[in-house]
Order: structure tokens, then C-alpha cells, then sequence
């Protein structure tokens, strides 16, 4: 089976095949392009989302990748990275191993099928060129026999005649003869040529043309061949990566096996216990007769039998029921009432009750009881308003829970370890370095060492010195130790006697701290200490508590005990904290006048998009 042939008459229709074939593997090539592009572009994509998703560094997202759910989600994102690399791999093997080549063999393919096209039409025309030779010969054979016969006839003619002389006769006869060898010339002549061209045309159908077409044939099967091979290699490329790409998703399998539901459980409960004990049952107190309340022992204050107080460190109390409630909750315990709020009066009017119903007058003791109870378990920051700044806490972490605090200071206590060791792992290849100095003086002066030795002497007792500090801190905390003898010695300092208010300011600063932490002092409410400029400094700038709606008091309330504020019926009012289930919502008339007024007697409009800054609200009467 062969080009040259079957189809030696059908060079025309082979030259569009062959450019027909060309256009194909063009095609193909476009394919693939196209798909490398689609490899890239989902590569970066599948990029793009896992960094999307990272934790970011030394941001809040990283710590909570401790758990095993998030570290299986971490190592998924891990993966996802490496699978895309693979699809990387894909559309770079495909560049260069399919795409770059066909393009160069398309190139040759080009200038070989032009070679061969133009061999075979340089071969037409040479035959057509005998082809003409032939013709013209033949018309000059078929002319000269015609001008023969002419001759000849003449020649009869004339000497038929007797008038004609015989000079003229033999004239004739002469041009007669000249003709007739003149035709046996060009018969030679044409018989000659025909036997050429047969030759060349039978060489040019059985020779050239086969040969020139056999080379077209070729050309064509080895295209087909090699777009066959670059298919395969389309295949091969993907294959190649599966492995690696299995491996990502065995991976990500193994990653989700490792999430382990009780540890993550566990790791809750020491990320945020406190340490604790749940509050105990609370008495009942009668209000029937003149006398002063009477705090359980589960409540904010630890009453004893002779009114002090010894506080433990590290102890457990039933009375502290204020560490387990969230941010602005601690100045509900200390200000706001702690009785159930009075029912709206049956009579709108405000001359229906003169007073209108409000809670029993609450007595100020519970209030310094449950101050001295906060104030009194651990060492006090500096100011609780550093907290609100996003400002660092206490060396000690006495804004801690004990569990916390603990957890801190071991962890500091490590890190202040590994550090010695660095220090002393310095020390001892600066000491061998020094030997080596003495003994080879050439090497170096060991003089030149000194200072340095000596700068790592004093690192390492600082750090010491440190880890003794926290180290004791550590051992109060679990009970090794007793509380700090130095403790009333650094609160003597630190506190000045101080007035309701400023009380009720540096609260205010605890409950708005962001990170809900919260802070004791070992102290009596008649002890406190705080210089002025220090505590001035910090509270002047405070801003006030953000506003999440407005209201509007449906009757007149006579704020009389501690931590409530008098409204007016049809006072609007600011919303700075909604009822939390305890009957009570507290308000904010100016940026002075804050407190809580019974849920009931006012009506509350929340608004989602309120804003922290404060904007004065004008009285409406109904």
C-alpha cells in the first residue's frame, strides 16, 4: 500500500491532507497550552486558598491550633499546598515535554513537506515541458508531410502538362523531393521525441512521482505517530504525579484519623479552668425585720465570726462566684442590686406611688464585704485600664485564675530554663575555646574571651534569679508556700484610702477589660492605697461603656440604693448593658450618670449597629 501508487493522481488532494494534518497537531498543541494555563491557574488558586486560611503569625488564630481538630485542618491546608505543587509539576512537564516539542516538530514538519511538494511539482513540470516537446514536434511532422503532399501533386501536375518547359518540370520534381525529405526529418524528428517522452513519462509515473509521494507518506505517518506519543505523554504526565498525590490525600486521611475528641476536651478544660469551686446555696434573707443582711458563706464575701478575713492563695472558696462571669458582669456584682427589682406600680401615674415600688434599701457592708473579697485574693495590677489598652499584664499574671496563673508561670519557668541552658551551653564552648587559646597562644589571645565570660556569668544569674522569682510565684500558687510575706509591705505603697466612686471607677475600668480577665487584692476597703497621679492618670481618659440600644422609662423609679439611678417616667435614656435574667437593665443618662432601673419599668429598643459614642438624649414627655 503506497502513496505513490494508488494516488500517483492525486497530488492536489494530498497537498491539502498533509496541510490538513498539520493544522491538527496545531490544534493539539493548542490544547495543551491551554491546559498547562488551567494547571497554573488552579495551582495558584489551590495556593492562594490554603494561605488564605493559615493562622496568622503571633495572632490569636495560631493559639487556638493547638487542638487536634485544627491541627488535622492545618495539616490539611499543608497538603493542599504540596497537591498543588503537583499540579504544578503537571503543567511543566506538559510545557516542555509536549507542547515544546511539537512546536519545534511542527516547524520541520513544515519545511519537510515543502521540500517534498516542491520536488514533486519541479516533476510535473519537467514532464509537462517533454509533453510540449512532443506536441511540437508532431504538429512540425504533420506540417511537413502536408507541404510534401502538396509538393507532390504539383510535381504531377506539372509534368502532366506539355505546355509547361522542362526546366520548370524539373523544378518541381527538386521541391517535391526537398518536401519529402524535409517530412522524413521531422517523422524522425517526432518519433524521437515521443520515445523521450515516453521514457520520462513512464519514469515520472513509476519513478519520481512514487518516490516523491512514498516521502509525503512517510512525512504524514510520522506526524500521525508522534501526535499519537504526545497523547501518551498527555497521559503519562498526570500519571506520574498520582502517586505523590495519593500520598497528600493519605495524608489528609491520616490527619483526620489523628483527631482525637476527648484530648481537644481536655486541652478546654486547661486552656480556661480556673480553679475554682462552683458557688454554694445562698441563705435566705428576711427583709421582715430591721436588720442587716446577713451574706452566706456561698456568696461574694466570706463573712466570718469576727469580720476578717484571712485570704489563701491558691485556695478554694465558696463565696467567689464573680470569676466565672463574663467581662461587664463583675460591676453588676458590685454595683448593681442584688434583690429581685420591683414590679411596675398598677398605676402609670407617678402620684399612684409616690416613690414608685423600688428594691429594699440595700446596706453597704455586702458591698465592702464583696469589694474587700475581690480585692483581697491576689496581688493587684497596676490598673486595670492597661488591660482595656491591649497592655501587658502583671509579671506575676495575678490577673490569672490560679489554674491559668499556674499554667503561665510553669510555662515561663520553662522558657526561663531553656534560656540558662543556652547560656550555659555559650559559656562552656567559650571556656573550651579559651583552654585552646592558653595552649596554642598562636591560635588567640584568651584574654579576648574575658568580658564575654564574664557578660554570660552575670546572664545566667539574672535568669536564675528569675526563675527562683517565678519559681516561688509557681509555689504559692499550688500551695507549696504561703502567701508572700512582702505582699501588705507592696500594697502600703500602692493604696490610699479612696472614696465609693473611685471604687466604682476602677471597677468599671475591670468589667470593660477585653479579655474578661480579673484581678484580687489583698487588702481591707479602709487600706486601700493608690497614688494619685498613678490612678488619676489612668481613669481620666476612660471612655464610657459602648451603647447597644435606647429606652424609654414607662414610670418614675427613685433610685435610692447603691448602683441604681432615678428615671422620670418618659425618659429617654441610653442602654449600656440589657437585663441578663436577674430583672435589672442597666442605663446611662450622661456620660456621669449611669445604673440599673428595674427591666419592667422601662422599655427597651436595641439597636445592632449602636455605636460607642455618646450622644445626650432629650427628655420626652408623653
Amino acid at each position: 500500500m503506497s502513496w505513490g501508487t494508488e494516488l500517483w493522481d492525486q497530488f492536489d488532494n494530498l497537498e491539502k491532507h498533509t496541510q490538513w494534518g498539520i493544522d491538527v497537531l496545531e490544534k493539539y498543541i493548542k490544547f495543551v497550552k491551554e491546559r498547562t494555563e488551567i494547571e497554573l491557574s488552579y495551582a495558584k488558586q489551590l495556593r492562594n486558598l490554603s494561605k488564605k486560611y493559615q493562622p496568622k503569625k503571633n495572632s490569636k488564630e495560631e493559639e487556638e491550633y493547638r487542638y487536634t481538630s485544627t491541627r488535622a485542618f492545618l495539616a490539611t491546608l499543608n497538603e493542599m499546598n504540596d497537591y498543588a505543587g503537583q499540579h504544578e509539576v503537571i503543567s511543566e512537564n506538559m510545557t516542555s515535554l509536549i507542547t515544546g516539542e511539537l512546536t519545534r516538530y511542527v516547524q520541520e514538519l513544515k519545511q519537510e513537506r515543502k521540500s517534498h511538494f516542491h520536488d514533486g511539482r519541479k516533476a510535473q513540470q519537467h514532464i509537462e515541458t517533454c509533453w510540449k516537446q512532443l506536441e511540437a514536434s508532431k504538429r512540425r511532422f504533420e506540417r511537413d508531410c502536408k507541404e510534401a503532399d502538396r509538393a507532390q501533386q504539383y510535381f504531377e501536375k506539372m509534368d502532366a502538362d506539355i505546355n509547361v518547359t522542362k526546366a520548370d518540370v524539373e523544378k518541381a520534381r527538386q521541391q517535391a523531393q526537398l518536401r519529402h525529405q524535409m517530412a522524413e526529418d521531422s517523422k524522425a524528428e517526432y518519433s524521437s521525441t515521443l520515445q523521450k517522452f515516453n521514457s520520462e513519462q513512464h519514469e515520472h509515473y513509476y519513478t519520481h512521482i512514487p518516490n516523491i509521494f512514498q516521502k509525503i507518506q512517510e512525512m504524514e505517518e510520522r506526524r500521525i505517530v508522534r501526535i499519537g506519543e504526545s497523547m501518551k505523554t498527555f497521559a503519562e504526565v498526570d500519571r506520574q504525579v498520582i502517586p505523590i498525590i495519593g500520598k497528600c490525600l493519605d495524608e489528609i486521611t491520616k490527619a483526620a484519623e489523628s483527631v482525637d475528641h476527648k484530648n481537644d476536651s481536655q486541652m478546654v478544660i486547661e486552656a480556661f479552668k480556673s480553679g475554682f469551686e462552683p458557688p454554694g446555696d445562698i441563705e435566705f434573707e428576711d427583709f421582715t425585720q430591721p436588720m442587716k443582711r446577713t451574706v452566706s458563706e456561698s456568696s461574694l464575701s466570706n463573712s466570718r465570726g469576727d469580720g476578717k478575713s484571712e485570704p489563701k492563695f491558691g485556695g478554694k472558696s465558696k463565696g467567689k462566684l464573680w470569676p466565672f462571669i463574663k467581662k461587664n458582669k463583675l460591676m453588676s456584682l458590685l454595683t448593681s442590686p442584688h434583690q429581685p427589682p420591683p414590679p411596675p406600680p398598677a398605676s402609670a401615674s407617678p402620684s399612684a406611688v409616690p416613690n414608685g415600688p423600688q428594691s429594699p434599701k440595700q446596706q453597704k457592708e455586702p458591698l465592702s464585704h464583696r469589694f474587700n473579697e475581690f480585692m483581697t485574693s491576689k496581688p493587684k495590677i497596676h490598673c486595670f485600664r492597661s488591660l482595656k489598652r491591649g497592655g501587658a499584664g502583671p509579671e506575676d499574671f495575678s490577673n490569672l485564675p490560679p489554674e491559668q496563673r499556674r499554667k503561665k508561670l510553669q510555662q515561663k519557668v520553662d522558657e526561663l530554663n531553656k534560656d540558662i541552658q543556652k547560656e550555659l551551653d555559650q559559656r562552656d564552648a567559650l571556656t573550651k575555646m579559651k583552654d585552646v587559646y592558653i595552649k596554642n597562644p598562636q591560635m588567640g589571645d584568651a584574654a579576648s574571651v574575658d568580658h564575654r565570660l564574664s557578660e554570660l556569668a552575670q546572664n545566667i544569674e539574672k535568669l536564675r534569679l528569675e526563675v527562683q522569682k517565678f519559681e516561688g510565684w509557681l509555689a504559692e500558687v499550688e500551695g507549696r508556700l504561703p502567701a508572700r510575706n512582702e505582699q501588705p509591705r507592696r500594697q502600703s505603697g500602692m493604696y490610699e484610702p479612696q472614696n465609693p466612686s473611685a471604687v466604682n471607677s476602677c471597677a468599671q475600668d475591670r468589667e470593660s477589660s477585653p479579655d474578661g480577665s480579673y484581678t484580687e487584692e489583698q487588702s481591707q476597703e479602709t487600706e486601700m492605697k493608690v497614688p494619685a497621679t498613678d490612678f488619676d492618670d489612668e481613669f481620666d481618659d476612660e471612655e464610657p461603656l459602648p451603647t447597644i440600644g435606647t429606652c424609654k422609662a414607662l414610670y418614675t423609679f427613685e433610685g435610692q440604693n447603691e448602683g441604681t439611678i432615678s428615671v422620670a417616667e418618659g425618659e429617654m435614656l441610653y442602654v449600656i448593658e440589657e437585663d441578663k435574667g436577674d430583672g435589672w437593665t442597666r442605663i446611662r443618662r450622661n456620660e456621669d450618670e449611669e445604673g440599673y432601673v428595674p427591666t419592667s419599668y422601662v422599655e427597651v429598643y436595641l439597636d445592632k449597629n449602636a455605636k460607642d459614642v455618646y450622644k445626650p438624649l432629650q427628655k420626652i414627655s408623653e
